[in-house]
C-alpha cells in the first residue's frame, strides 16, 4: 500500500496508525517511505531535499527519485512482500508523477515510464491519497521546510491537482480521503479501505 499528498496531509500519522491497526490483527507490516530509507537513499535524500544542494533539472531530480525507488523496492519492498508481510510506504511512483510531472512540468507519461521500470512494474494494491488544500498543509510544519517543501504554492497547487487526476484515472487502485478531518476520522476511512482490499 502507498500513501501519497502533498505536503501536511499527515502521510506518516496515518501510515503509523495503520500498521498498528493490522499488527493487532496479527499481520507482520513493514513501514517505510521514499525518498531515503536504504543507505544509498539517505545520501540521494539529501541531494533531493536539502538546500545546499540548489536548483536541480528537473530531469536530474526525477532521475534521482527514481535511483531511489529502485534500491527501496530491491531492498526494503521486495524482500517484505516475499515474506508475505504487508508493506505500507510513505510515497511512490505517484509521488514523482505529481512532483516532477505536474509540478516541474516535465511530460508525466515520461516520469511514470521511468518510475515504472525502476520498480520493475511493482504498483500498490491500494494508494491512499490524503488530500489537503496546499495553503492549509504547508501550515502544519514545526520545521524549516525541505527544498520541495518551499517551492511556491502554485508548484504545489498543481501538484494536487494531478494526484487528485491519478484517483480519477484509476479508481479501482485509489481511495481519496479528506485529510482537513480529524486523524482518527481518517484513520477510520483509510481502515475501512484496507479492509475491502484484504478480503
Amino acid at each position: 500500500m502507498a500513501f501519497e499528498g502533498g505536503e501536511g496531509a499527515g502521510k506518516s500519522t496515518q501510515v503509523t496508525l495503520l500498521a498498528e491497526a493490522l499488527r493487532e490483527q496479527g499481520r507482520e507490516v513493514v513501514t517505510t517511505f521514499e525518498p531515503g530509507d536504504t543507505g544509498v537513499g539517505r545520501h540521494l535524500r539529501e541531494l533531493l531535499l536539502g538546500h545546499q544542494t540548489g536548483d536541480l533539472d528537473p530531469r536530474t531530480e526525477a532521475l534521482l527519485y527514481a535511483a531511489d525507488r529502485a534500491e527501496h523496492v530491491a531492498e526494503v519492498v521486495q524482500p517484505a512482500l516475499g515474506r508475505g508481510a504487508v508493506c505500507i510506504t510513505d510515497r511512490y511512483i505517484d509521488s514523482s508523477i505529481a512532483y516532477q510531472g505536474a509540478g516541474r512540468t516535465l511530460d508525466p507519461v515520461d516520469v511514470e515510464r521511468v518510475s515504472e521500470w525502476a520498480t520493475g512494474g511493482l504498483w500498490p494494491h491500494l494508494t491512499v491519497l490524503l488530500d489537503i488544500d496546499p495553503a492549509v498543509g504547508l501550515t502544519r510544519f514545526d520545521t524549516p521546510a525541505d527544498r520541495l517543501e518551499s517551492e511556491p504554492l502554485a508548484f504545489h497547487q498543481r501538484v494536487r491537482e494531478h494526484f487528485l487526476s491519478l484517483s480519477r484515472r484509476a479508481p479501482e487502485r485509489y481511495v481519496v480521503v479528506d485529510a482537513a478531518e480529524p486523524v482518527e476520522k481518517v484513520a477510520a476511512l483509510i481502515r475501512e479501505a484496507v479492509e475491502r482490499v484484504m478480503r
